[in-house]
């Protein structure tokens, strides 16, 4: 009887303690007026949807299970929507872990039960190439013992390659978080599907990052390790390999040797010996110093 009595007077004060329509509307209003090219909106508690409805269509939203450990590396300025006043909202996940590396900029505006305040992003940099940006202009093959190679066919959104195999810039989940990613799934056996580009710019910091999509990464029966590797084909010849396990969730990073001052070619490929439940997904990204000057 007191479990359900109490249960009974959450559901009556709950009402009182969400945040209404009105107040999303004066929300939206400010990131209309305000906002910018590279802003991002992140949610507090991360299960805050319906903010969703009320955020500008031009900006991004950013609400995960453990979103608060995200660097955002591609925007310097983030607006921190909270909704304090929920019950467990200090459970979402440490908000120490989002504020590491950043700084306000500016009061906290409260509109009824919402809190609005922007950060500065010192973890944030300046994007100089993205792979999944550049899906263009990359040269795709498939290349196969003896150094033998099968040309790939760019039409206009994809590269599609012999044995139904294509290289895409798209949207995919990995434990939870949204990633723009390059489709690679690899051929299976020894045989590698790589794409190519000839002029990646010198970078402070270039990343490449893998990961198996959907349900096919907590597998660990009949599938086999996926590797994603990247090769420097340039005066240097420096390669570097991560190899996602099965059962391995989430995007996998590895930081690529530097290699001067000079572009340079930047080959990235992926490899399983076997292609069942490989849906891998691929991020290949170089960047410049940080945003707000901190790190080199």
């Amino acid at each position: 009887m007191v479990s359900a009595l109490a249960a009974l007077g959450f559901l009556l004060l709950l009402p009182g303690k969400l945040a209404t329509d009105a107040d999303y509307q004066s929300v939206a209003e400010v990131l209309t007026r305000e906002a910018e090219p590279g802003d991002v909106v992140f949610l507090y508690p991360w299960w805050t949807e319906r903010a969703r409805l009320f955020v500008p269509g031009s900006l991004p939203v950013i609400g995960y299970l453990h979103s608060e450990k995200d660097d955002l590396l591609e925007n310097p300025r983030i607006w921190l929507l909270e909704e304090p006043g929920l019950p467990n909202a200090s459970a979402a996940g440490s908000k120490d872990a989002f504020l590491t590396g950043r700084v306000s900029d500016g009061a906290t505006r409260r509109f009824g039960h919402l809190a609005l305040t922007r950060y500065r992003n010192g973890r944030a940099r300046t994007l100089l190439f993205s792979g999944v940006n550049s899906l263009a202009q990359a040269h795709v093959s498939v290349e196969r013992a003896g150094d033998q190679r099968s040309e790939c066919t760019f039409d206009g959104r994809a590269f599609r390659c012999p044995g139904e195999l294509r290289v895409a810039a798209e949207w995919h989940e990995l434990l939870y978080a949204p990633w723009r990613c390059l489709s690679m799934a690899p051929p299976g056996g020894p045989d590698r599907l790589v794409a190519e580009w000839t002029d990646v710019p010198p970078a402070a910091l270039t990343l490449l990052e893998g990961g198996i999509i959907w349900e096919h990464a907590p597998r660990t029966t009949g599938v086999t390790p996926l590797h994603v590797g990247v090769e420097d084909s340039g005066p240097v010849r420096s390669h570097a390999t991560l190899t996602v396990a099965p059962g391995t969730e989430g995007m996998q990073q590895l930081t690529v040797p530097p290699s001067g001052n000079a572009s340079r070619s930047l080959k990235v490929w992926t490899q399983s010996d076997s292609r069942e439940g490989r849906e891998a997904c691929v991020s290949l990204r170089a960047f410049g110093p940080s945003t707000l000057g901190g790190a080199p």
